[in-house]
């Protein structure tokens, strides 16, 4: 008889403590899921990145020999995207790099759209050109678009034709 008055006397909650397990629990559930999928999302954000940077530097390695042409430069970097990233809509441009031939520009005053195209069949030996392929993050996103709603992700290549 004394063993069973001792289970029930430590199974009564004698510390006050009744609910607030229960509601440090759904203060603190949010914020780490918050932290939890942000940490996820940004994650994500970097590995496509890395993607579109190897997209972009596998088509400018093939742009540098010979008999190659814009048009298959564009074709493989947008083959790379769509075999990694299914849902993503690349832009590709291959663009003449020669402005980043004179000393002292400042890479990020650039607008890459603006810069004249190249046709890699015809370019000369030694001539630089550009190889920057572009998704919209909201087309990729896992979370969806409003984390980083207008946020265009990219990646390029800067090589030299042979």
């Amino acid at each position: 008889m004394r063993l069973l008055s001792k289970l029930t006397r430590h199974t009564r909650t004698g510390n006050g403590r009744d609910g607030s397990t229960l509601t440090e629990t759904a203060v603190v559930l949010p914020i780490f899921f918050l932290i939890l999928f942000g940490v996820i999302e940004f994650g994500h954000v970097f590995m496509t990145i890395h993607t579109l940077n190897s997209a972009a530097q596998r088509a400018a390695r093939l742009g540098v020999s010979a008999p190659i042409t814009t048009a298959n430069v564009s074709t493989l970097a947008s083959q790379i995207v769509s075999s990694a990233i299914p849902a993503a809509k690349a832009t590709v441009l291959v663009k003449n790099g020669d402005t980043f031939d004179v000393a002292g520009v400042d890479a990020a005053t650039i607008n890459y759209s603006t810069l004249p195209n190249i046709e890699l069949s015809t370019a000369e030996r030694r001539q630089l050109f550009i190889v920057r392929v572009s998704v919209p993050y909201s087309d990729v996103a896992i979370l969806g678009p409003k984390w980083l709603g207008g946020l265009t992700v990219y990646g390029q290549s800067v090589m030299r034709k042979e």
